[in-house]
C-alpha cells in the first residue's frame, strides 16, 4: 500500500516555494531499485530527463519545472522550503519526493555512498536552477504558476498519489 505525505512551505523571503502544490513525500516508493531501475520506472511513467547524482549543498529552485527525485543508494538530509521556512528531511534509498516549481532544496549531510536519480515532466527538461537571492521571488511568481502539471505520478503512473495530491484528473 502506497502512504504518501503531502507538505506544504509558505514563502520563504528568497525562497518562494509553490503556493499551490504540497512536496509529495513517499518513503519506502522503490526500495528494492538500484539507479539504473529508478531512471527506467520514471521513463516508463512518462517522465524525462533522467539523471543519477546528489543534491547541491546550497538552496536552489526550478521556477520552470517540476523535479522528483528518488533515492538510489545511502542515505541524505536535505532541506525541503529553503532556510527560513523549511525543515529537514532524512531520506533513505527508496525514498521519492515530488518537488512542486518553486520547492527550495539543499543537501546538508549524506553517507558516503549517498546517490539520488532525478527527472521531469515532458516538457520541463530544460530547467533552471535558481539560488535563492533577493529579486528573484518577485519576478518568478508568475512563472511558477503557470508551469504545466504532469499528467502521470514519476513512479506509480496514471494512477499515482501525485495525481490525488495535485488534484489532477480528478473526477
Amino acid at each position: 500500500m502506497i502512504h504518501a505525505e503531502y507538505l506544504m512551505f509558505g514563502d520563504g523571503g528568497t525562497i518562494p516555494n509553490n503556493p499551490d502544490l504540497p512536496v509529495m513525500l513517499v518513503q519506502g516508493a522503490l526500495p528494492q531499485y538500484n539507479a539504473a531501475a529508478i531512471c527506467r520506472q520514471f521513463e516508463s511513467c512518462g517522465w524525462a530527463g533522467t539523471w543519477t547524482y546528489v543534491v547541491f549543498d546550497y538552496h536552489h529552485y526550478h521556477h520552470d519545472a517540476h523535479e522528483a527525485l528518488c533515492v538510489a543508494a545511502g542515505w541524505a538530509d536535505i532541506v525541503l522550503g529553503g532556510p527560513v521556512v523549511g525543515e529537514s528531511f532524512r531520506l533513505e534509498a527508496g525514498d521519492l519526493i515530488v518537488l512542486p516549481a518553486g520547492t527550495g532544496h539543499c543537501l546538508v549531510a549524506s553517507s558516503s555512498d549517498f546517490a539520488i536519480c532525478g527527472c521531469y515532466p515532458p516538457g520541463q527538461t530544460n530547467y533552471t536552477i535558481v539560488r535563492g537571492r533577493d529579486g528573484a521571488l518577485a519576478r518568478h511568481g508568475d512563472y511558477i504558476a503557470a508551469v504545466p502539471l504532469p499528467e502521470t505520478d514519476p513512479v506509480f503512473g496514471a494512477d499515482g498519489p501525485l495525481l490525488t495530491g495535485w488534484g489532477i484528473h480528478q473526477a
